[in-house]
């Protein structure tokens, strides 16, 4: 899902670039105040643990990549601003010391993978009462939404060779699917988790 410089033309990079500083710079604040002192070693390990996985990607037709990201159990575990915050860091470490997602792609990114899918994944998680339907659903609808978000910005880009009509249905559909590996992934740490630590997934917002 990582997009590539190159893709995107620069005003539609900028204007991406804007909204993730505005939506980073918030959930920075946000997470200063609210973040518990005793949590803050968990933002590290979830940050690292979200970085290798990503690690793992391959090439789809008409798309950038497909891979895991891990948005929703980073907002479930931290709580949205600081599960921001910790998918920006991957994201950033990924694309200055990786190569992985471009430069000029990188506000994209951070759109959607640390805001979109980190977001979403935490509010689907806390509106639904059943918490392993409600962590399956979170990381199968996160990691789908934040593709086709990827889809729909290099789909209207002329930089990029495909249009909307094959990079939203390629981007969504892929993801869609490996979302339900991600989903079950999702569940599974965040039911065990919930067991040996309920703590760390009473977060709030």
């Amino acid at each position: 899902m990582h997009i590539p410089d190159g893709f995107l033309d620069m005003n539609i990079a900028a204007i991406f670039y804007v909204l993730s500083a505005v939506v980073v710079g918030y959930s920075a604040y946000r997470a200063k105040k609210e973040l518990d002192e005793s949590k803050a070693p968990l933002l590290g390990m979830v940050a690292a643990a979200i970085f290798a996985a990503q690690m793992l990607n391959w090439p789809i037709p008409g798309g950038t990549s497909a891979h895991f990201v891990g948005g929703a159990l980073a907002g479930i575990l931290l709580g949205p601003y600081a599960g921001c915050l910790a998918m920006t860091a991957v994201l950033v470490v990924q694309c200055l010391v990786f190569g992985d997602g471009g430069i000029t792609a990188l506000g994209a990114n951070v759109w959607n993978m640390a805001v979109i899918n980190v977001f979403v994944g935490y509010y689907i998680y806390r509106a639904i009462s059943n918490k392993s339907v409600a962590s399956f659903i979170a990381g199968w609808l996160g990691i789908t939404l934040a593709a086709i978000f990827a889809g729909i910005e290099i789909g209207i880009s002329t930089s990029f060779a495909y249009g909307l009509a094959t990079t939203v249905p390629v981007m969504g559909m892929w993801h869609a699917l490996l979302g339900i590996i991600e989903g079950i992934i999702t569940a599974g740490v965040v039911s065990y988790i919930a067991t040996t630590r309920p703590d760390l997934v009473e977060v709030g917002a």
